[in-house]
């Protein structure tokens, strides 16, 4: 019996290896034979390719990307076997990497890559979706996972297709060039194509010679991403890419600036106003520094919000105790490839692995001693990663509150959006489809400002987190403009503020009155909160900066009334598990506030109710203290 299983084996076994050698030789121009780990793998039949007969001597690719390696027509497809220039180009793609063809080109080599991509929030757009159709009235839900390419004509889809579905990576590059501010999309390109200085000058002299002089430089695929990879995008919505820098949008136009110390154009005309840029800038770090090639390319899943898919925390780094750490040894395919490329050599030390899905940040590591390093992804220098101040660490009162609440020193504000429309725009830009049209929608806007961020409670089965809140959608839309009713007839007013990391990171915290007694921190928006003292009695009083909106008789940039419940119903943010806070928690915290009116943050009784919360001390009055009344 045991000798009839061995025949078995060996008969499945022999089956195997003679069906994997077929598949390798139907293939010739995508076999390869796998070396040792630090070695190339090196695709077979190159010395058959006719591409180098004309382009040859070129130069500027990547280590891994050169045809030496893996040829020509890995990447750009064609007819290798003829010297014809027209049939040696035919089927040939110009610029690899667009998601329309990254099946058949970049995907040959990293599948694993693209699948994790295409489920990607990046290339789905699934938030944007989501929470439009919902302010739209489309959706019950912000909730439900979407497709931007799968979007119809309906007033939330034309809205998108008008104003938003130009930022995802399904937007297909069609010009040659190095990826600018002004650049959407582009697949692979997006991230990972570079230009060097030759390859810019090159290309300049090809296209000014009616592309009759070739290129000698041939732009590098890569994985060295800058922050101008990402700025197309993430200077949009939440501004992320615009504040990591330190700069604030405005309303002003670029003759409103001109000479002016403080702000700049940038190239789509947006005039910025320079606030302050966050530490990790400062100290020249990139977005991949932190946010690495497994939150940015996804992990397969798929999601709907953003906050889903990140999941790295500032404590992964800046750690309590000890940081969360994994070995080279158990490094995932991915990080390894990363590893290698970028030429690191810390094989024998420890890395940090982000707490909530183990990923490694393979530009860590932690020394002999112990101590936490990150080397710096655009110039190599190495940044000690300090653990949490003392404070931090031992903070009770505090611990459900992100390190963004308080160490963000700014956020952008945008109030008073006005969605109208043109059903006589002549020329309507499809921004997904690419194609002119008739009718658009139109966005105005009242004011853009900053200011610290305002709190809001994220609530669910993970707890109560207090997280960074802006007025993201202060707006109305007229509904009734898009299906032909009068100018007003359907018009919806929408107050709702989103859940936003500013990414203006600061070493420095906010002081204890900027969150418990600021107006805009709390919800009510900017004005003056007093504390006032009348014959023995405390009340706050709450005067607004801005008049009071017409639709709610709130005041303009406020997220909730002065200590009053909200009605049973309305809708006050972008996400169903994130709000505002409720009055009994706006009472906590302006019980705190009254405290401050006399203590200072620093003072031993402030400083101990950080390890045990106020309620002790409150048993422990004196005579003197007088707490606000609630009637």
């Amino acid at each position: 019996m045991k000798n009839k299983y061995i025949k078995i084996f060996f008969f499945v076994v022999i089956i195997s290896i003679l069906i994997v050698a077929f598949l390798l030789k139907s293939q010739p121009y995508f076999s390869s034979i796998t070396l040792s780990e630090n070695q190339y793998v090196k695709i077979e039949n190159l010395d058959k390719e006719s591409c180098l007969n004309c382009h040859s001597n070129t130069k500027g690719y990547s280590e891994y990307h050169n045809p030496e390696l893996i040829g020509c027509i890995s990447c750009h497809l064609g007819n290798p076997n003829t010297l014809d220039k027209a049939a040696s180009h035919k089927g040939m793609v110009l610029i690899p990497g667009n998601l329309v063809d990254a099946a058949a080109t970049c995907g040959k080599c990293h599948p694993n890559e693209l699948s994790k991509i295409e489920n990607s929030l990046m290339t789905t757009n699934s938030g944007l979706v989501a929470v439009d159709k919902y302010i739209f009235g489309e959706a019950d839900s912000p909730d439900y996972h979407y497709h931007i390419k799968d979007i119809k004509d309906s007033p939330a889809d034309k809205h998108m297709r008008d104003l938003c579905a130009n930022c995802h990576l399904g937007a297909e590059k069609k010009e040659f060039g190095e990826i600018t501010q002004m650049s959407r999309g582009g697949g692979c390109n997006a991230c990972h194509l570079n230009y060097s200085e030759e390859a810019k000058n090159d290309l300049e002299k090809y296209i000014s010679s009616e592309k009759k002089e070739l290129p000698k430089f041939h732009p590098s695929t890569d994985i060295f991403v800058k922050n101008e990879h990402c700025y197309g995008c993430h200077s949009r919505s939440s501004r992320i890419s615009t504040n990591y820098e330190g700069w604030q949008e405005t309303t002003l136009s670029e003759s409103d600036v001109l000479d002016k110390i403080g702000f700049k154009t940038v190239e789509d005309k947006r005039v910025y106003k320079y606030i302050e840029e966050d530490i990790h800038h400062t100290k020249g770090l990139l977005c991949v520094d932190c946010h690495s090639s497994h939150e940015v390319m996804g992990d397969g899943k798929k999601y709907t919000h953003e906050e889903q898919a990140v999941t790295l925390q500032c404590s992964d780094c800046h750690f309590k105790e000890k940081p969360n750490t994994i070995p080279y040894d158990s490094l995932d395919a991915e990080s390894i490839l990363v590893f290698l490329h970028r030429d690191y050599k810390h094989y024998d030390k420890e890395m940090i692995a982000v707490k909530k899905d183990n990923h490694p940040l393979v530009n860590t590591f932690i020394d002999a001693e112990g101590n936490a390093f990150l080397i710096g992804k655009k110039d190599g220098v190495l940044h000690p990663l300090n653990p949490q101040p003392e404070i931090c660490s031992r903070d009770n009162a505090h611990k459900n509150v992100s390190c963004a609440t308080c160490h963000s020193s700014w956020t952008s504000r945008c109030i008073g959006c006005h969605n109208e429309f043109d059903k006589d725009e002549p020329r309507a830009f499809d921004l997904l489809d690419k194609k002119y049209g008739k009718g658009q929608w139109k966005e105005h806007v009242a004011e853009f400002s900053s200011s610290m961020p305002a709190m809001g409670v994220r609530e669910n089965k993970e707890g109560k987190h207090i997280e960074p809140a802006i007025p993201g959608m202060i707006m109305t839309i007229d509904k009734g403009s898009y299906s032909g009713k009068e100018i007003g007839e359907d018009v919806s007013f929408h107050r709702l503020y989103a859940p936003n990391s500013p990414h203006t990171t600061t070493s420095n915290v906010r002081d204890c009155k900027s969150c418990h007694s600021n107006s805009a921190t709390l919800g009510y928006g900017n004005g003056e909160l007093l504390y006032e003292i009348t014959n023995g009695v405390g009340k706050w009083v709450f005067t607004s900066e801005y008049a009071l909106n017409p639709n709610d008789n709130l005041p303009e940039d406020a997220w909730v009334p002065f200590l009053k419940e909200v009605e049973v119903g309305v809708v006050n943010s972008t996400r169903l598990d994130f709000r505002p806070f409720s009055v009994e928690e706006q009472k906590e915290l302006l019980l705190v506030g009254s405290c401050l009116e006399c203590h200072k943050d620093g003072s031993k009784i402030m400083q101990q109710s950080l390890i045990n919360g106020i309620k002790p001390l409150l048993k422990k009055l004196d005579k003197s203290c007088i707490l606000p009344s609630w009637n």
